[in-house]
Order: structure tokens, then C-alpha cells, then sequence
């Protein structure tokens, strides 16, 4: 890939549109296709506000120059025939990813790069028809994201080396954080850590011991205050006299214990339908979008905090 070859995004909802901002702030000509024309009459708006409170935080030094390198594309080639890095951000499903990469792969430039946003489907499960396949991956990044930083690059058994050695010389230099797996996994290494997580909070709410509030304040106001710039092994390094060997001989057995004794199954049903009826008492339907901004802001706060204390990337 030339230094900053065009960036085409092929899906241009909320994860789309969030990647346009990453490559466009970095300086990148970045056209956008999505295949539904309401959600690309919808992009360049989004875009704009976005890109002013960015810069209102300090996160951007000149919004306007920004919005200059987004352009919308009508037609899938147009937006991909001369691109050096693609980031296909389509619904996700095998049968729509598998589409979506094949009319991509016919037209592609065969040097060109493909990164997935998928979340949790390794590549293998769309990529192998394709006759570039080996210039395919995982990118999957966090929602939304031009505010949360780290991308997961995943192989499929096919992806030549020097397309993720690239991707992640890219990723880095757009102000990512990539994380880069040996090998395929389903769900990859962030949905794992977050379903653990997700499995015990909906086994400790369906058993009664908190309530919703109380677990999401558990996670708000306690472990996420420090996993906000640390991981959980230097967490727990830091979190006896002797680090994390020392934390492991106090602590490994009760978590060996609580592990053994939880089997987790799917999320009850009537639990599920509990849980929505209290979140949407704190929260109507109404309001989700809101609260959706209200975050992206609070994040936006965060993230030039963690700039401007060298917390960042």
C-alpha cells in the first residue's frame, strides 16, 4: 500500500461511519458505499457533527479539512476500484458478509487490503471463495470506532502475512490500537473477555443477588475505572505486594472455585425479557439515541483526558 493510499468503507452505519473518521482525521481520502441510499444521505451529517465536537475536544485540530477527504460513492466500485485499504463494515451475517467480500473481491486492486468489522465470525466463513482471499482479514473494532481504539487483527488461515503486518503498520498510524491474534477464534479476544463478563452479571441478576443498577455500578464505578487505561493482568500485578505470581497464590484458588461451581447456559428467556423491562423503565425506547450521543460524548471527554495525561495511543 503507497503512503496514504485511498481508504474505501463499504457499510456505512454506526461502525462504518465511525471508521471514516478514523482514516479521514488521519489524513486519508476516504470514500464511503453503503448499499442503502438513506443510510448514505445520512453519513456526511453524522460526519460533520461528529468531526466539530472532536475538534471542540482538542481531538482534532481542523474539522472542516477533515470532512473535505469524506466523499459518498453510488456504486460498491467506485468506492473500492482504487483503494490501497478497504474496511467492510456490513450487517453481520454470513450470507450478507459472504456478498459483500465477493463483490469486493471482483473489484478490488488484487494488492488492495480487506479488514472485516466483524465482531465474532472469523473470515475463513466468508473469505474462501474469494479469488483475492488472501489479501482479507478481521478488523474488528470497538463501537464507535473513532473514540475506543483498539482493533482486533485476525488471520484466516489464507491471509498472507504481509497483508496483517500492513494492516497493523496502518492501524497504528491512524491512532488505532491493534491487537493482532496468531490465529482464528470465534468471537476473537475482546467478545470472549466481555461475554465472561456478561455471563456471570446475567447469572448474578437471574439469581437475585443485584439488580441491574447495581451490577452495571459494579462495572461503572469500580473495575472500569481501572480497566479504562489497564488491562486485568496488570491489574492484578499491581494489586498485591509480590504481583501477579503473588495474586495468583492468594486469589487463583477462589476464582478456580467460582469458576468450577458456575455452568454457564444460554441467558434465560424470562430473565432476558425482565432485564429489558427495567432497563426500559430507567430508559424508554425513545430516548436510546440520546443516550447513544450522551456516550459517544462522554467518550470523546475521556479520550482527550487519556491523550492529554498520555493515556492514549
Amino acid at each position: 500500500m503507497t503512503e496514504k493510499a485511498v481508504i474505501a468503507i463499504v457499510g456505512a452505519g454506526l461502525v462504518g461511519s465511525g471508521w471514516a473518521l478514523v482514516f479521514a482525521r488521519a489524513g486519508y481520502e476516504v470514500r464511503i458505499f453503503d448499499p442503502d441510499a438513506a443510510v448514505r444521505e445520512r453519513v456526511l451529517p453524522w460526519a460533520t457533527a461528529s468531526a466539530k465536537e472532536l475538534a471542540e475536544a482538542g481531538l482534532l485540530a481542523d474539522d472542516e479539512t477533515v470532512m473535505q477527504r469524506l466523499s459518498v460513492c453510488a456504486t460498491l466500485a467506485e468506492a473500492v476500484e482504487d483503494a490501497g485499504y478497504i474496511q467492510e463494515s456490513v450487517f453481520e451475517t454470513v450470507e450478507v458478509k459472504s456478498n459483500a467480500c465477493r463483490a469486493i473481491d471482483a473489484a478490488m486492486r488484487s494488492d488492495a487490503i480487506v479488514g472485516s468489522s466483524s465482531s465474532g465470525i472469523p473470515a475463513s466463513r466468508f473469505t474462501e471463495a474469494c479469488r483475492n482471499r488472501g489479501r482479507f482479514l478481521i478488523a474488528h473494532p470497538v463501537n464507535p470506532p473513532h473514540l475506543v481504539p483498539v482493533v482486533e487483527l485476525v488471520p484466516a488461515p489464507w491471509t498472507d502475512e504481509d497483508a496483517m503486518a500492513e494492516t497493523q503498520r496502518l492501524m497504528t498510524e491512524v491512532g488505532q490500537v491493534p491487537v493482532s491474534l496468531t490465529r482464528e477464534i470465534d468471537g476473537f479476544i475482546l467478545n470472549r473477555l466481555q461475554g465472561a463478563l456478561l455471563n456471570e452479571a446475567w447469572a448474578l441478576y437471574d439469581e437475585g443477588y443485584a439488580s441491574l443498577e447495581d451490577i452495571d455500578a459494579t462495572v461503572a464505578h469500580g473495575l472500569g475505572l481501572r480497566w479504562s487505561f489497564m488491562g486485568p493482568f496488570e491489574t492484578i500485578d499491581l494489586n498485591a505486594p509480590g504481583g501477579i505470581t503473588d495474586y495468583a497464590a492468594r486469589l487463583g484458588g477462589m476464582y478456580h472455585d467460582m469458576a468450577a461451581k458456575r455452568v454457564p447456559g444460554p441467558w434465560p428467556q424470562e430473565t432476558i425479557r425482565k432485564a429489558g423491562e427495567e432497563r426500559r423503565q430507567v430508559l424508554p425506547q425513545s430516548d436510546l439515541a440520546t443516550r447513544r450521543a450522551w456516550r459517544d460524548a462522554a467518550l470523546t471527554r475521556l479520550a482527550a483526558f487519556k491523550k492529554s495525561s498520555g493515556l492514549g495511543p
